[in-house]
């Protein structure tokens, strides 16, 4: 089957998501050496937060219209949605690893977080009736089959105790988050990863100090919060414009290639051994990508009477009429969404939630 890039197009921003957060693996790992995790773990929060400040605030001051600046503003209930997000991913999520990783072994706490996918398309599918179809779940299992392998240690004990309950617990609370951003993700991705990433940054930083952790010095601190701009900040950037365009599914299992893209870069970056086990696992990661890019979903659909606000240009679900002060495409306003019925591909993007 071929990809259809008209409609996928977008399962690229998540692969290059994955592969910027995956990429930083085998970096934190060395910065891990300097601190303890709950440290790392905010700067590297606060490191997207500030960072993403500076580049929206950058972009204010040339005053230049980039199409990153015409995104929609959040407004009201967006920011329910958003603090649910932080809350659950950004502070919850990372205190209940941390937990984890302090009571249970690290081969073991790698094999739970591998469920973080699979409870995502879980909720999206259960909870917020996102259309999921079989071949979704397939790849979803082929990812989560493909991590057990990559981490799995045989010399290892695997119990189940409160620790790896708590790493459960994790996934859970991203899974949440995950498609709690995807409500949201019409607004401006930068605006949200900005907050999430000051709010959840500065939790972590105060919970560090008060276990008694210390800064190390300013270069380390730095790095920490550089790798942070790109591995949690410019990389999530990219998850919600995919979150937007995909759907929390689909978007999450683009993005369960991370921990893979992690295991190559520490193949090239720390010279660790590349074994039959790691090509087993790529050709499992490769079939499971293949799965969803070739994704056909194609049937008659009634677009409900909808009035949102989002970066857009005028096609067959815009026909809106304008003001005047709109500015040029792409442009983001309020607009409204007449009833339509037709037939044509697509994904859930924002305009495509219907049931089905």
């Amino acid at each position: 089957m071929k990809i259809n890039f008209s409609i996928q197009r977008h399962a690229f921003l998540a692969l290059l998501a994955a592969a910027l957060f995956g990429a930083s693996t085998p970096l934190a790992k060395v910065l891990l050496g300097e601190m303890p995790p709950l440290l790392l773990a905010g700067l590297l929060y606060l490191g997207s937060g500030l960072g993403l400040l500076v580049i929206k605030f950058a972009g204010s001051l040339m005053q230049r219209k980039t199409v990153w600046s015409k995104e929609a503003a959040l407004h009201g209930r967006d920011y329910l949605w958003l603090a649910g997000a932080t809350i659950t991913g950004g502070v919850l999520g990372p205190i209940l690893l941390l937990y984890g990783l302090t009571t249970s072994t690290a081969s073991s706490v790698s094999l739970m977080l591998n469920l973080e996918g699979v409870l995502t398309v879980l909720i999206a599918a259960w909870v917020f009736r996102e259309a999921v179809a079989a071949r979704i779940w397939v790849a979803t299992l082929i990812m989560l089959l493909a991590g057990f392998i990559l981490f799995y240690n045989p010399g290892a004990t695997l119990s189940f105790d409160t620790g790896l309950l708590a790493v459960l617990g994790a996934c859970f609370m991203w899974g949440v988050d995950n498609n709690l951003t995807r409500k949201i993700s019409a607004g401006d991705p930068i605006a949200i990863v900005m907050i999430k990433g000051l709010a959840a940054g500065s939790v972590s930083l105060i919970l560090a100090y008060v276990s008694g952790a210390e800064l190390p010095e300013i270069f380390v601190s730095l790095s920490a919060m550089l790798l942070g701009l790109f591995s949690y900040g410019i990389s999530l950037v990219l998850f919600v414009y995919a979150l937007r365009h995909l759907g929390s599914a689909r978007t999450s299992a683009h993005f369960s290639t991370a921990p893979f893209i992690g295991a190559a870069m520490a193949i090239i970056l720390l010279n660790e051994p590349l074994g039959v086990t790691f090509i087993v696992v790529l050709l499992l990661m490769i079939v499971a990508t293949y799965l969803v890019l070739t994704e056909k979903h194609k049937h008659e659909h009634t677009h409900e009477y909808l009035v949102h606000a989002h970066l857009h240009h005028h096609d067959e679900h815009h026909r809106h009429c304008h003001e005047g002060g709109e500015g040029a495409e792409p442009h983001a306003h309020k607009h409204v969404h007449e009833p339509l019925t037709h037939t044509h591909g697509h994904l859930p993007d924002i305009h495509h939630r219907h049931r089905h």
